[in-house]
């Protein structure tokens, strides 16, 4: 049999080494390792005194039909009410002859969403609706001002050499100012100014004034068949006890079907002659340094800074690029609240009338809280005591070893805890029963830096014939779950038809429509 080593056990990692070996199961002996105790990546489930957390809030959404049908293969959609619908009698879209939530895990639920924005005190739809209760909110003299901003960023274009340029030729500087600058800067850790244009041009695909307007239109005249842009999606599907848990089902399903997913294994050299990866080392959970030789292909969805440091041979000018590439890293307060200030004032009902906000992008400049999830909104079932707490996760957009991730956690929990009172969100730490706090490294990889000679690792990787990159850190590409499936797809039939042409690999979440349409 033909030796494949998988690097990581996330999404990506775990859609090749289960495609691989359904797909040609008796050809290939497929290892992967995983540098964590941890099965998912950043898709993770932490799961704290029975209270889960999603590590960045992951819907499911995908236009890919085998996407789709590859998640419904392991957690077919509900079939029956879920539990906060049930007690709210609220309608809820199920799938004849699906599984019921209330007896089984393995399901994935449907869950409305709702994602707003929180600036200067005031709720704005996530992106920006036009509706009365969104002028009302800015002021007559702020909407004057956004008008004319935005008509004037029709008249005049802006060259769209960074990520400044790019909102404001869609949104007008006015909106640009109070939406995107601020939490563009709060989320990188940079300017938008000095930000390359295409992670704008990848994250919000289709959506400017003009998509808005057309979307309020469609909901108008078309809404049983209308095109929804990308962050305009109303329903996505949701795994019951999280993000995590599709992946752990996966992870058990490619150990039954023969491969090996071995934990706590960091790979640390790769040996590479005439275009060809020979061997990979890994050190082991015992501390063990371990060599798997005679290697047909790597599959790696570790970042790809690292992997070229590991690439023995790797040039000395590809290996200043790949040091140089940047990362954001992040770090996500649990907290156990008893009680939250805001208040319910949609129709959208909800047990103990919380906001029915799946997440919520904070706004303030006096803060450095860059987004919050709601976690019982995800699922009723991610909390142990949905009826008398609230379970939400702040999150903060950081960088490995800055002032706020060497705090120690009770010093983070309490400045957490101070920006929540400072936003008005709670009155004081009495609400608080509990907290948790996780650090995610390489979340976001990010445009800048060395990023604009991306083009040159990538010829360097593609030129080795049996290694192939996948995934968001793979490719230092911000790629959704779906589009780092579908790199992984791409790989195999790389791999399994020894097509040498990985264009299809890298072309994923490149065209101009984006996969979350539909």
């Amino acid at each position: 049999m033909e030796k494949i080593v998988v690097i990581g056990a996330g999404p990506a990692g775990l859609t090749a080494a289960y495609e691989l070996l359904t797909r040609n199961k008796n050809k290939y002996e497929v290892i992967v390792l995983e540098e964590t105790n941890c099965i998912g990546g950043i898709s993770k489930t932490v799961n704290y005194k029975g209270n889960r957390m999603d590590m960045g809030g992951h819907r499911f959404f995908s236009k890919s039909k085998k996407v789709n049908d590859w998640w419904d293969s392991f957690l077919p959609t509900q079939g029956k009410k879920s539990y906060d619908d049930i007690i709210l009698n609220r309608d809820a879209n199920v799938v004849e002859g699906g599984p019921d939530p209330e007896n089984v895990d393995d399901v994935m639920l449907l869950r409305h969403r709702v994602s707003r924005i929180l600036f200067s005190g005031m709720f704005y739809d996530y992106p920006i609706s036009l509706k009365l209760e969104t002028f009302t909110n800015m002021g007559l003299l702020n909407t004057i001002k956004c008008g004319l901003s935005y008509i004037t960023s029709l008249i005049r274009k802006l060259p769209e050499d960074n990520l400044e340029n790019f909102y404001i030729n869609r949104f007008g500087r006015k909106l640009y100012e109070m939406f995107f600058e601020y939490y563009t800067y709060n989320l990188w850790g940079r300017h938008p100014k000095d930000i390359d244009a295409s992670w704008g041009a990848q994250r919000v695909k289709g959506i400017s004034i003009i998509a808005i307007i057309k979307n309020v239109f469609s909901k108008i005249f078309t809404p049983k068949n209308r095109h929804i842009e990308t962050s305009l999606i109303e329903e996505f599907k949701y795994p019951k006890l999280g993000p995590g848990e599709l992946w752990e089902v996966v992870e058990r399903k490619i150990e039954t079907l023969g491969g090996k997913v071995l934990m706590e294994s960091k790979v640390i050299g790769l040996s590479e002659r005439d275009d060809k990866i020979l061997s990979v080392t890994y050190i082991d959970k015992n501390g063990k340094e371990e060599i798997i030789n005679e290697v047909f292909s790597v599959i790696s969805s570790m970042p790809i800074k690292d992997l070229i440091l590991d690439i023995d041979s790797a040039p000395s000018n590809i290996k200043d690029i790949a040091k140089n590439l940047p990362y954001r890293d992040y770090i996500t307060v649990g907290i156990l609240l008893n009680k939250i200030n805001l208040k319910n004032k949609t129709k959208i009902k909800t047990i103990g009338n919380i906001i029915p906000d799946n997440w919520i992008y904070v706004q303030d400049r006096n803060v450095k809280l860059g987004r919050m999830q709601i976690y019982n909104n995800w699922s009723p079932y991610m909390i142990k005591d949905i009826e008398n707490t609230i379970w939400i996760g702040l999150e903060y957009f950081v960088n490995e070893n800055d002032e706020y991730w060497n705090m120690s956690e009770e010093a983070f929990t309490k400045f957490a805890i101070s920006e929540m009172i400072k936003l008005r969100l709670i009155d004081d730490d009495k609400a608080v029963l509990d907290s948790h706090v996780e650090k995610v490294k390489k979340a976001y990889p990010a445009y800048f830096d060395s990023y604009d000679k991306i083009d040159e690792v990538i010829d360097y990787v593609n030129k080795i014939d049996n290694l192939y990159c996948v995934g968001r850190n793979g490719q230092h590409r911000y790629n959704n779950i779906d589009h780092s499936m579908i790199t992984s797809f791409e790989a195999v039939n790389c791999i399994i038809t020894n097509n040498k042409d990985k264009s299809k690999i890298w072309n994923v979440n490149t065209e101009s429509e984006y996969h979350e349409s539909k």
